[in-house]
Order: C-alpha cells, then sequence, then structure tokens
C-alpha cells in the first residue's frame, strides 16, 4: 500500500492548500448555498421550497436534475422526494429543470480520491470531505459513475420534507390548528375532523413564508413508496411510443443538418467535391465545418444521403493507422517512465514469485463502441442574444461552457433543455456533436438547426472504451493462492475525455485499473501497477469505465491460480476476502447457485468478482458445451447497494447489466484500420441475441453502510465469469476479448 499512502498524502496536502486558499478569500465559497434556480422564473403565488420543489395553485412540479438515458432515475428521483412529501405518482409532474450549481453532485467525490470505496480511515473521510467541498465550489452538475441514488438519497429526501413542514406551516397559520395536529397525505395537509386542504391550495400562503429546514426525515419503516415495487413514470410513454427523446424533437422553422467528419479522429479536411450533392432534392445549403462538411436539407433523411454523395480528400490521423499497431504501442508501454501509479504492494511480491512454479498470463481487452439506440443529437439556435440547445446529456453545465466557446456568448445566455435519453453508456458525456451543431447554427443565426448523426457517423466518431493489456505473474502453495504480480497497461481515458471537456485533472488515472486493485482481497503478497500508455485513438467513459478491462483481466488471472492450486474457484475468493459485506456478497452468489453440486456433462461453471463505484457485485455463469459451440444456460448474481429503492428497476439494471456485459464479452470490438473504425453498425459489433440470453437470478443486499448505485457495477464481472465457466466446461482459458475470436456461441 505504499504508493497509495505517498499518493494520498500528496493529494491531502493540495487540498488542504486549496481549502486553506479558501479561506483567504471567503470561506463562504465552500459554506455558502448556491442561488435557486427555480426563484429567476418563479410568479406571484409560487411556492419555491428548494431546487427540487415547486408548487403553484395548479399542479407540483418536482425537479429531478440527473438526466435519465434510460436508467430510470426520473422516477427514482421523484419517489425520493414524494416519499417525504407525501404525494402519489400520477399527483405530481416532473422537469429536468435548468442547469445549475445547486445541483452539484456529491456522490461524484467517492471515485475522486485514492481511497479503496471499504477504506473508512480518518485520511480517506477527510479526503472525501475535501473532494465534496471542491465539487461544490465548481458547481458540478452530472450524472455518471452510477451516482444518482447516491447523491440524491438524502438531499431529495430533504428536500420534500422541508416542502412537507413549510406546507403545514402554512396550513396552520390558515386554520388556527397547531402544526403538531396536522398530518399530510396524498399531496394534501390533513385537519382533525377529516377536513383537508390540497398542496395546490396552500401555495400562495406558503409562497410568502421562510421553508422550514429543521425536519426529521421518516424511518423506513415508515416508507410507503421507497423500498416498494413501483412503476416508472415512463414506463407507459415507452411502452406507447409516446415518450419524445431529443431526438423526436421539433422547433418551429428549424432545418436539418447532417455531418461527415474526417472518419480518421482528429484528422483535417483537406478538400472536398459537393457538386453532386447540392443538386439533390431538399438541400438547402453545404459548407465546411471543423474537421468535416455540414450539408443542411429540408429533413433529416434528405440531409444525410446529400452528405455521402460529397467526395472528400481527408487528412491522416493523429495516432497510429492499423489496430496492430495499437497494441504494440499498449504492449511496450510496461516501463519505469510511464508508470502511472502503483495501488497496491503487499508484502513482498519479488521475494515470493520466483523458481519453479511460477504462472505467467497476459490479458487484452479491445476497444469496444457505446452504440446507443439513439444516435448522436441536438437542436440549436443562435442569435446575437442567446442561444438554445435541445438534446440529451450529462453534463450540463459543461455544455453551456463549451457551446458558449463555439459561439462566443457567455454560459449565462446558453439555455439548456434536457431530454430524456436512447440509451448513453458514457456516450452522452461527450461534447463533439454539440459544439458541431452551435458551431452550424451560429453560421445561420436566427434558424434553428437539428444535426443528427447517422448510425454510421455515430459508430465512427464514437469514442470507444479503451483498449488495455494485463500482464500477471502468480504463485501458489499448499492449495492456496500466496502472491500475485499484476500489471495493466492502458491510455488515460480520463485525460482523453476530460481534454476535450476542457477539464485538466492532474495526477493518476485510476480507471486504467480500475476493478483489480480496488477489489478487497487480502492477499499476503499482492502488487498492483498501473502503465499509462501514450495517447492513441481519443477514448471516453464506457459503462463502468475500467473495471470492465481490468476486473476481466485480474479475475481470469485469480481464476488461473487457485485452478493452479487446486481449490474451490468461490471457496478461495472467500478465504481471500477482507471485507465482510464483500464476502457474503460471494457467500450469498454460491448459495444462490448451490455451488458444488453435481452438473451436467459438458457443462461448467464459473465465477467472476468486481468491485466498482463502491458496490461488490459476484456473478456465476453456467455454460454447456454443444456441438456448434457454448450455450450460457444461467446466471446468478448477488450485490450490495446499501438500499435498494425500487426492487423492480433494481433487478432490471442488474439483468440489463449482465446482458450488456456477456454480450460485449462475446462479440464487440472497434479496431482500425487506415486510421477508421473498421465497425460501422451493429452487424459488426453484435449484442447478445434474445435466443441466447439466459434466465438472470438477482439478489440484492442491504449490509453495505453507504447507499450506492446498480447502473454500472453487473457489467464488470460478466466478462471473467463467463470466461471462467468456458474453461471450466472446455479447459479452454480464453484471455482476449472477445471471445468470438476462439469459441462459437450458440
Amino acid at each position: 500500500m505504499g504508493r497509495v499512502k505517498t499518493i494520498a498524502r500528496r493529494t491531502f496536502l493540495i487540498g488542504s492548500v486549496a481549502v486553506a486558499g479558501g479561506v483567504a478569500f471567503g470561506t463562504y465559497l465552500v459554506r455558502r448555498t448556491p442561488d435557486n434556480p427555480l426563484l429567476a422564473d418563479a410568479s406571484s403565488g409560487d411556492a419555491i421550497f428548494n431546487p427540487w420543489v415547486k408548487i403553484d395553485s395548479e399542479k407540483i412540479t418536482l425537479i429531478t436534475p440527473h438526466c435519465d438515458k434510460g436508467q430510470g432515475v426520473v422516477s427514482v428521483q421523484a419517489a425520493l422526494i414524494a416519499e417525504e412529501l407525501d404525494v402519489e405518482f400520477g399527483q405530481f409532474e416532473t422537469d429536468f429543470g435548468k442547469p445549475s450549481g445547486a445541483y452539484w453532485n456529491t456522490a461524484m467525490a467517492e471515485e475522486g480520491v485514492p481511497f479503496m470505496a471499504t477504506d473508512r480511515s480518518f485520511a480517506a473521510e477527510t479526503m472525501r470531505g475535501v473532494m465534496g467541498g471542491l465539487l461544490k465550489v465548481m458547481g458540478l452538475q452530472g450524472t455518471g459513475g452510477s451516482s444518482t441514488v447516491a447523491d440524491s438519497y438524502y438531499k431529495l429526501r430533504q428536500a420534500g420534507a422541508v416542502a412537507r413542514e413549510t406546507l403545514k406551516l402554512a396550513a396552520s397559520k390558515k386554520s388556527g390548528i397547531p402544526v403538531e395536529q396536522l398530518k399530510t397525505s396524498k399531496g394534501a395537509v390533513q385537519l382533525p375532523g377529516g377536513f383537508e386542504l390540497k398542496y395546490t391550495e396552500l401555495a400562495e400562503a406558503a409562497s410568502v413564508l421562510d421553508p422550514v429546514q429543521n425536519v426529521t426525515l421518516r424511518d423506513p419503516s415508515q416508507w410507503r413508496l421507497l423500498g416498494k415495487p413501483m412503476q416508472r413514470l415512463d414506463i407507459l410513454g415507452k411502452s406507447t411510443g409516446t415518450l419524445n427523446y431529443g431526438i423526436d424533437l421539433s422547433v418551429e422553422g428549424m432545418v436539418y443538418a447532417a455531418v461527415k467528419i474526417n472518419p480518421r479522429q482528429g484528422g483535417a479536411i483537406k478538400s472536398f467535391n459537393a457538386v453532386e450533392a447540392k443538386k439533390m432534392r431538399g438541400v438547402i445549403d453545404i459548407f465546411e465545418i471543423t474537421g468535416g462538411v455540414a450539408v443542411i436539407a429540408d429533413n433529416t433523411w434528405r440531409a444525410v444521403m446529400a452528405v455521402e454523395a460529397i467526395e472528400f480528400d481527408w487528412g491522416v490521423a493523429p495516432y497510429p493507422a492499423e489496430q496492430d499497431e495499437h497494441w504494440k504501442v499498449v504492449g511496450d508501454s510496461f516501463t519505469p517512465e510511464l508508470l502511472d501509479s502503483q495501488w497496491r504492494n503487499d508484502g513482498d511480491v519479488d521475494a515470493v514469485i520466483q523458481g519453479e512454479g511460477v504462472l505467467e498470463s497476459e490479458y487484452r481487452s479491445p476497444y469496444v463502441a457505446h452504440a446507443p439506440l439513439e444516435p448522436l443529437n441536438a437542436i440549436v439556435k443562435v442569435t446575437d442574444e442567446n442561444v438554445e440547445v435541445w438534446s440529451g446529456h450529462q453534463l450540463q453545465r459543461q455544455l453551456q461552457v463549451l457551446v458558449a466557446a463555439v459561439t462566443g456568448h457567455e454560459q449565462e445566455q446558453v439555455t439548456f433543455h434536457n431530454q430524456y435519453i436512447g440509451g448513453s453508456f458514457g456516450h452522452r458525456l461527450e461534447f463533439e456533436h454539440l459544439k458541431q451543431a452551435a458551431e452550424i447554427a451560429n453560421k445561420m443565426r436566427g434558424t434553428p438547426v437539428k444535426l443528427t448523426y447517422s448510425r454510421e457517423e455515430d459508430f465512427a466518431h464514437d469514442f470507444p472504451r479503451h483498449l488495455s493489456v494485463g500482464r500477471g505473474r502468480g504463485k501458489v502453495a499448499d492449495g492456496k493462492v500466496i502472491a500475485l504480480d499484476l500489471q495493466i497497461a492502458a491510455p488515460s481515458v480520463i485525460g482523453s475525455q476530460m481534454s476535450r471537456a476542457n477539464i485538466p485533472v492532474p495526477g493518476p488515472d485510476s480507471q486504467i485499473s480500475a476493478g483489480s486493485w480496488n477489489n478487497p482481497y487480502n492477499l499476503a503478497n499482492y502488487r498492483m501497477r498501473a502503465y499509462r500508455a501514450p495517447e492513441l485513438a481519443p477514448v471516453s467513459s464506457w459503462r463502468a469505465v475500467g473495471a470492465p478491462g481490468a476486473g476481466f483481466e485480474f479475475d481470469c488471472m485469480l481464476d488461473e491460480l487457485i485452478h493452479a492450486a487446486g481449490a474451490d474457484p468461490i471457496e478461495e475468493r472467500i478465504r481471500l476476502m477482507d471485507h465482510d459485506v464483500s464476502r457474503k456478497v460471494l457467500e450469498t452468489v454460491a448459495e444462490m447457485s448451490s455451488w458444488g453440486a453435481e452438473l451436467a456433462k459438458g457443462s461448467g461453471r464459473g465465477v467472476a468478482f468486481v468491485e466498482s463505484f463502491g458496490v461488490p457485485v459476484a456473478e456465476v455463469v453456467e455454460v454447456t458445451k454443444m456441438e456448434n459451440g457454448i450455450k450460457i444456460d444461467k446466471v446468478w448474481v448477488a450485490c450490495d447497494v446499501g438500499k435498494i429503492i425500487d426492487p423492480v428497476n433494481f433487478e432490471n439494471l442488474v439483468q440489463g447489466g449482465v446482458i450488456f456485459g456477456l454480450g460485449h464479452a462475446m462479440n464487440c470490438e472497434i479496431t482500425y484500420s487506415d486510421g477508421m473504425a473498421n465497425q460501422s453498425n451493429y452487424h459488426a459489433h453484435e449484442g447478445l441475441r434474445l435466443y441466447q440470453c439466459p434466465h438472470i437470478e438477482v439478489r440484492g443486499l442491504e449490509n453495505g453502510d453507504k447507499i450506492r448505485g446498480i447502473g454500472e457495477p453487473p457489467v464488470p464481472p460478466a466478462a471473467p465469469a463467463l470466461a471462467n465457466a468456458i474453461f471450466a466446461a472446455t479447459n479452454l482459458r480464453i484471455r482476449e476479448m472477445p471471445f468470438n475470436k476462439h469459441i462459437d456461441f450458440v
């Protein structure tokens, strides 16, 4: 742990200086309450209790600022408020709200410190506090890292309780009945004698009161909504096709745009010939933009067809042209000068891993596309006075900054209308399509422009999951794993992504090796080193970021060592586990799957454990070797998030994460030839097919002492559990994704 201590101490000192500097020019930077964005548009009689609750004489509006990209967080956020406010689903409307520093994400501090999630030491908790203060000062509003529930759990319940108690005070003043004799239920204050005052009737009276801040949150034993099965607010709209996504929107007077950007990411445009494209039906204009060309037409299809008719002379890629060169760069990065961090250094690895019986292996995780169902899109209208943007995005305030930089406006002049998102997996953390839409609209001031990527453009200009190489050496003795030396090399995903967002991130990139160093195993001799490979193709956060790659590399290497020791895969993992909550997760998945029971001939089971975003997840996969390939029969999953808010959505998110992880492990990669991605659509980047989908049994535990999210953590264990199961059934050890390079699936 030597390096971790070094990193922690340096960061703590930097943090201390930052706090001291804050004192020099006013501690209010950390302590002050950000302005309430709802007040700017409030009318007389509107009761604005806080940034999340607004009630007028007509309706109740709950602000749900975390963006919804299919994970159901509009419903979850609303339920957290509604539980304490005493309103039912159907009694309120929801709104994403305007971007505001008032919605800073407190939970993102967890991933911003170099400590394991299980570390509750003074240094770790102090660092988290410093980081949380920094995020507040920055006003960092964002959705990602499975942080929505963790960020919202207390603050939204508090928001609902403040509104409830203030409404009771308004009812007390109006009726003359003491507050202590009043209750609330279903959007109304209940008076003695069976009378009630609806919240909407109390809005004007409440609007002149100072919100009651001294409130007590209800004990979970009193919950009406939370912890119970819920029907998501968006389910009817999604089931009937009436829910609007960004791609569905239209604005009066808008034109339609399509772009063709150099498919060699970051390359220049030398020249283009649009003579034939200009003759095509519906084309309004064609002009050059940064890195490519935009076509303006009277509908999206015609714009896309026209841009495909343009002839281009593209510049070269600013990275190696061929995929083999990418792998070579990463493979050559295990050098002292490229050492990014040494996260674990327990025991004496060099002394133990020597002589006979040393096991060595190399694992590889490829580039993978995000490929959500809804391609990138945005509507932008630029005038001399302001900019309006309609799209779905995860970093709303940074979007304002970057769009303003393109159009020459101030951040405050950019109004962003967030929308439901048809999948992201990290895709909507990027800004290039928004900058392009702003650049086009800036050339056509006064006219709204709707930019929609074709599926092929979406693939060509995705910033994929980073590729990585893991090299492990280990030793076993007396039926136990006694040592592991793991090295992982990869380009920095955080460095690449944040450079495009103009956000400097100094220090080590924990995501190079996330899912390996932070698993709470107590190996007597364990060293984990991460190497930052030179920048290659631009990369970005992909569902669970570093853990799907590094977790695969770590867990499969551990499984190899356990097999070499002749130990049971689950029993040895449990023996090594140094965290009670995580140990219980392993024990639970063993019980769920009846681990150790006799299997049919040709069948095999594999287990994997990976912690990401503070959530321990264990998965068991059972497969059968068929004549024409591997069939996945069943998957068991156990995980612990501290508190389950909606058991139905929880189960669906876990099952979806497993399906996502299995499909990508089996079939998906992005490769480059002549500097361009070879895969252009789903036919070449195929997810898990319906007929291949196994039965997935889920059990959520609530032993953890912190509230966590579940959108991403089920993904990382899927690949190693499947690989370990294939080995158990076939004796074939697959060390490279996608697995279909080595075996067929049926």
